[in-house]
C-alpha cells in the first residue's frame, strides 16, 4: 500500500483483498466514511432474516465461551448490514469508534478489508489479524467471520463475526465461530424438515387412496411425500407450466398447491438430455421425451457442469471441484453452496458423493471445444 514490498509477503486473501480495495479507491491511513442503514430498516431486515431465529441460541452459546469478556459477537445479513451484537460494554465501546454498530454497512466497499465483508466476498471463512486489516483503524482487532448458506438451497443467509482486541486473541476463536456456524445451520434444517412435514400431513388427505405415482414438493424442490415412486430428496424446483425432468423418471408436470406443490407424471422417456451452449451467456436446455425448457445459468454453474462432464462417473469430491474451480481445497463451504444452488435448479440431474451427473442424464456442449479450453474461455484467459 506504501508502494515497497512488504517484509512478509500477505497471504493471498489478505493480497487479493487489499487490491479489490486499491481499485476501489479506500484510504488506509483512515477511517473511511461508513454508510448506516435506519433504524427502521434494521428492524425489517431483522424480522425478514431467517436468522432471526438462531440469533438467541448463537448468543447464549457465545456468553457461555470464558473469553466472552475480550469479544464481541456480530451477526449480519447477506449484504454485510450488522443486524445484532453481543458482548461486554467495554469491548462494544470499543467497536463503537469504529462505527461498529448495529446498521452499519460492513462490507469491503465501505469498511475495507475485515472479515465480515472479505467472508461475503470470498463466500468462504475469513480470519484477520492485525494489520491484515485495510483500514489502519482496525489494525488493533482481530476477526474471525463465516457464511452462514440457506441449507435448502446454498444461498448466503449473512455472517457470524467473533471479534476482539488483537492482543487478547485467542486460538479457539476459529473454533467458535465454525460451532457458531454449525449451529446456526443445523437449527434452519431442523426447521426446513419442520415445514417439510407440516406439508406431509397437508398432502396425505389429498393423495389418500391413489395409486398414481406422485410427489408433493416444496418451493425449493424438496420432497415432503411420495406415492408409487423412488425419488430422491430433492426434484428440480417446480415453476408453474414448466415440466420438471427427473432422471429414470421421465418427465413430471408440477401444480400449485397452497403450501407446495402437486407433481405428477407427464411423460416416460427415461434419458435427460441437457444441451449447454457457450457460445455467449451460458444457456442450458433441458429435455425428456417431448417436455423441456431452456434456461440462462450463471458461468460458475456452467463451469462445474463442465467438469462434472469430463470427470464421467467417478465424479468429483468437493475438495476435487474446489481445487478445479478456485485453484486450492480450501472452498468446500464455497462449492457445497453452488452445488445445491445448481441442484436447485436441476435436481436429480445432479447427484452428490461424489458429485456427478446422475445416470441417465446426457449432457452436449456447444461450440465443441476441450473442458479446459471452455473453462480458460470463462475465466477471461
Amino acid at each position: 500500500m506504501s508502494g515497497t514490498p512488504p517484509p512478509v509477503r500477505p497471504r493471498d486473501v489478505v493480497s487479493h483483498s487489499w487490491s479489490r480495495m486499491l481499485q476501489l479507491g479506500l484510504t488506509a491511513d483512515r477511517v473511511n466514511k461508513r454508510d448506516f442503514f435506519s433504524e427502521d430498516e434494521v428492524a425489517r431486515r431483522r424480522h425478514d432474516s431467517p436468522l432471526r431465529d438462531v440469533v438467541d441460541r448463537i448468543a447464549k452459546m457465545f456468553n457461555a465461551s470464558s473469553d466472552a469478556a475480550t469479544m464481541m459477537l456480530v451477526v449480519t445479513d447477506a449484504d454485510g448490514a450488522v443486524l445484532w451484537r453481543a458482548g461486554t460494554s467495554a469491548v462494544r465501546r470499543r467497536a463503537d469508534e469504529l462505527e461498529f454498530t448495529e446498521g452499519a454497512d460492513w462490507t469491503e466497499a465501505k469498511v475495507g478489508t475485515n472479515a465480515i465483508g472479505t467472508a461475503l466476498a470470498e463466500a468462504a471463512p475469513v480470519e484477520l489479524l492485525a494489520g491484515e486489516h485495510f483500514e489502519q483503524g482496525q489494525h488493533a482487532w482481530y476477526c474471525s467471520a463465516s457464511p452462514i448458506h440457506d441449507p435448502r438451497t446454498g444461498d448466503v443467509l449473512g455472517v457470524i463475526d467473533v471479534s476482539g482486541p488483537a492482543l487478547a486473541l485467542h486460538p479457539a476463536v476459529g473454533v467458535l465461530v465454525e460451532t457458531a456456524t454449525r449451529l446456526a445451520q443445523a437449527e434452519l434444517w431442523l426447521s426446513h424438515q419442520k415445514r417439510l412435514d407440516a406439508l406431509r400431513q397437508l398432502a396425505e388427505p389429498l393423495l389418500a387412496g391413489s395409486t398414481e405415482p406422485s410427489m408433493v414438493v416444496d418451493d425449493d424442490g424438496w420432497v415432503a411425500h411420495r406415492t408409487g415412486v423412488a425419488v430422491g430428496d430433492r426434484i428440480a424446483a417446480p415453476r408453474a407450466g414448466q415440466a420438471i425432468a427427473v432422471p429414470g423418471l421421465g418427465t413430471w408436470l408440477p401444480e400449485k398447491l397452497a403450501h407446495g406443490w402437486l407433481v405428477r407424471p407427464l411423460g416416460r422417456a427415461r434419458t435427460v438430455l441437457l444441451g449447454l451452449d457457450l457460445s455467449r451467456t451460458p444457456v442450458l436446455r433441458a429435455s425428456s421425451g417431448d417436455a423441456g425448457w431452456r434456461r440462462s445459468i450463471t458461468r460458475r454453474h456452467a463451469e462445474i457442469l463442465l467438469l462434472l462432464h469430463a470427470a464421467g462417473p467417478d465424479g468429483l469430491t468437493a475438495a476435487a471441484l474446489s481445487r478445479a474451480l478456485f485453484g486450492d481445497p480450501d472452498h468446500l463451504v464455497t462449492v457445497r453452496a453452488e452445488v445445491s444452488r445448481l441442484r436447485r435448479l436441476l435436481g436429480a440431474v445432479v447427484a452428490t458423493r461424489p458429485y456427478r451427473l446422475a445416470d441417465g442424464v446426457q449432457l452436449s456442449v456447444h461450440p465443441s471445444r476441450t473442458v479446459a479450453d471452455h473453462l480458460a474461455r470463462s475465466r477471461g484467459c
